[in-house]
């Protein structure tokens, strides 16, 4: 799917534009704040191959994209000119009651995601720097390290003018005013005036001295209570004076205010605030690693972790140094070896694949793919990676494990970033989250039908599962591991197992149908409730949901039929099977019944047919598409 295809497909979603009060992205997600939630169709958004998962934290709706969530954000302003705003994260007022600390948390998010291309980057350089010069490959004096050090210090330096910037977009404040508020307070001059260690005052009134360079809360603070300021000078300007009082006399409030209260309850809320979770940090020790660590993941998921991003550059600026960034790369390799060990007890070709590229991707630090592909959805990986993160994360801050630089990369290539005294420390953290987290899922194992790939990996040629419960199997049955593999001897027709539409395999909205990757076949949008065997041979598997049906004919095609997508969910509900596995069948024979106004209630109720031999044949092909009535031919397969 394209980017512009998927931007159309979440907008549509997620309720259209009218729904969308704003929408902004941070590095894997779109966070939107929708005016109202129930309108998302979550099933249709899951469906999407750009979609990895979606997420509610608080009142924001997020939707899970990976890699790809820039491309498809640009995509979807491109299409939609009338959310443009959002790319200044505005954000129109809502009629939704939101928790206050989740509405913090949230507001720290849409304020820091935009900067963190510039930060990580600024990061990744700083610690790229240490590990060269700690090899002697570069010495700290020369030309070269102090230009590639401004830029890497540069950043942080001048921090508050990029906070400025992002919050004043946030806050729906004018941008250039928030930076000549950022400069005003980082001027060389009025810098050395507070440093001088002499009293200074403002109409009388004492100024306290505080340093502004590096710092977060101050400037995160003035630039929130100047955006009131500014709405309330607009409004009582004339418009033809506008241009020039509502930025002078917006200024000229906000530089000695901040200067005299924000400044200085900034700095006391940011030095608190480091200093509590510091605390808990340097004194926990093995049991906050353990909990932190083991927690980390549902941080990470509910977007908590970006409100903790003021307190890391603070570490970072005033000590040094951060203790809590490095769980975040443990936790990642916590999922990275759980995703492994899903590789490692999966039976399914496909599974196994997307499990071993998703645990690399989790170790190059982006973890969504596994988290949300695959472990979240069979749930026991999931809890193994906690474990394992949990393990690595009490090692590591058992020995006061720490991180030097925010390099924004939570994997192997964010290594540098904890290059120092602790790196082992760190390091070995992350050996074990990998190797306990792997460890622990391939001992718990998974169940395959509980995924996306709808329990197809119970099917293999020859092979059975727990019957389903038959309401009615007079036929007679054989043992289907006496008949061997599938050899056509014949060309073979196949006709409709249902009534209703019968549609191009390639329109089912499940790629494992919809690219062919089990067969090719035909599709039906059923008006019955029914399903009959469109062939005369035997039921080679009765899948234990009863959702689907593998019939082998006697000329030798096997046919996989799949009612509705997702359906394995169901566990069963609504369907009664009427064959078990083994049972002989001729053609109209009837096999399921379900309640199809029920299903169609929450799933897709779209079934697929699909020849599982395909490659024994030279071609197999729809005989008829369009309104059908099962027992019609349907479907050939040529030698």
């Amino acid at each position: 799917m394209k980017h512009q295809e998927a931007a159309q497909e979440i907008i549509k979603a997620v309720g259209g534009t009218k729904n969308i009060n704003s929408v902004y992205h941070c590095v894997t997600r779109l966070r939107f704040d929708l005016k109202d939630n129930e309108k998302v169709d979550n099933g249709s958004l899951k469906k999407l191959d750009k979609v990895m998962g979606t997420n509610i934290s608080g009142d924001q709706f997020q939707v899970i994209i990976g890699n790809d969530v820039a491309k498809v954000f640009d995509a979807m302003v491109k299409e939609h000119p009338a959310i443009q705003q959002s790319t200044e994260n505005k954000q129109p007022k809502s009629d939704k009651k939101q928790n206050i600390v989740l509405k913090i948390f949230e507001t720290i998010a849409g304020v820091f995601a935009p900067m963190l291309p510039a930060i990580t980057a600024a990061g990744m350089l700083k610690g790229l720097l240490a590990l060269f010069v700690s090899v002697g490959w570069m010495s700290a004096g020369t030309d070269t390290y102090r230009i590639l050090s401004a830029i890497g210090d540069g950043v942080f330096h001048y921090l508050p003018l990029l906070i400025a910037v992002s919050a004043a977009r946030k806050f729906g404040s004018n941008p250039f005013v928030a930076i000549a508020l950022g400069t005003a307070l980082m001027y060389p001059d009025m810098t050395a005036l507070l440093s001088s260690g002499e009293s200074v005052g403002f109409l009388g009134i004492p100024v306290t001295a505080v340093s502004y360079a590096s710092s977060v809360i101050p400037i995160l603070l003035a630039v929130w209570l100047m955006s009131y300021v500014e709405k309330w000078v607009d409004r009582v300007i004339p418009a033809a004076l506008k241009l020039l009082l509502v930025p002078l006399i917006t200024l000229l409030v906000m530089v000695p205010v901040t200067l005299i209260a924000i400044g200085p309850l900034g700095t006391f809320v940011g030095s608190g605030l480091s200093g509590g979770i510091n605390w808990l940090l340097n004194e926990g020790g093995l049991i906050a690693g353990i909990v932190l660590g083991g927690a980390m993941a549902l941080i990470i998921m509910t977007g908590m972790h970006y409100a903790l991003v003021p307190i890391i550059l603070s570490n970072i600026a005033t000590l040094g140094f951060d203790k809590f960034l490095p769980l975040t790369f443990i936790s990642n390799m916590g999922q990275a070896g759980a995703t492994l060990g899903v590789f490692f007890r999966a039976k399914d070709k496909k599974l196994k694949t997307v499990a071993l590229s998703t645990s690399f991707t989790a170790l190059m630090g982006v973890t969504e793919p596994a988290m949300y592909g695959v472990n979240m959805k069979y749930k026991k990986p999931f809890a193994a990676a906690m474990i394992g993160s949990a393990v690595g994360g009490g090692f590591a801050l058992a020995f006061g494990a720490k991180a030097y630089v925010l390099a924004g990369n939570g994997g192997l290539p964010g290594l540098p970033s904890l290059i120092g005294q602790t790196f082992w420390y760190s390091f070995g953290g992350m050996i074990l989250a990998f190797i306990v987290g792997a460890i622990m899922s391939t001992i718990f194992g998974i169940k395959e039908e509980e995924g996306d790939a709808e329990a197809l990996a119970q099917f293999s040629p020859g092979a059975s599962s727990a019957p389903a419960k038959v309401t009615s199997n007079d036929a007679a049955t054989v043992n289907v591991e006496d008949m061997g593999d599938p050899t056509p001897t014949s060309d073979a027709v196949a006709v409709a197992p249902m009534t209703g539409k019968s549609i191009p395999l390639k329109e089912v909205n499940d790629p494992t149908f919809g690219d062919e990757l089990m067969g090719k076949g035909v599709a039906f949008v059923p008006t019955v409730g029914e399903l009959v065997s469109p062939v005369t041979g035997t039921i080679m598997n009765v899948f234990k949901t009863k959702h689907a049906i593998v019939v082998r004919s006697d000329n030798g095609m096997e046919l996989l039929i799949h009612v509705g997508i997702n359906t394995v969910k169901l566990r069963g509900q609504y369907f009664d099977a009427h064959v078990a596995t083994g049972a002989r069948v001729q053609a109209g024979d009837k096999l399921l019944t379900f309640e199809l106004a029920e299903i169609a209630k929450e799933y897709d109720i779209t079934t697929a047919m699909v020849v599982t031999n395909t490659a024994d044949y030279k071609q197999v092909l729809p005989v008829k598409l369009g309104e059908i009535t099962m027992g019609e031919d349907v479907l050939k397969a040529e030698i």
